[in-house]
């Protein structure tokens, strides 16, 4: 699975880890994605989405109906 934002394109970013001595190592900075269920062209479909688009209101989440679990009798 690549860490790609669906919406925005958002991907890893590359950089460095620099410690109190000053020594340089190589990293990696990851977009936070989340899998939701989203409506995409009237359907519902499963995406995969970083929280700054689901912050943003970028994305109609698929809100389904529920039963209530003990009915009234």
């Amino acid at each position: 699975m690549s860490k790609i934002c669906e919406i925005c394109g958002k991907k890893p970013m590359f950089g460095n880890n620099v410690s109190h001595a000053h020594n340089i190592t190589k990293r990696r900075f990851v977009p936070n994605l989340q899998k939701v269920r989203a409506i995409v062209d009237g359907t519902p479909k499963r995406v995969t989405v970083c929280t700054s688009c689901l912050r943003a209101g970028k994305v109609t989440k698929n809100v389904q109906k529920r039963k209530p679990a003990n009915p009234p009798a």
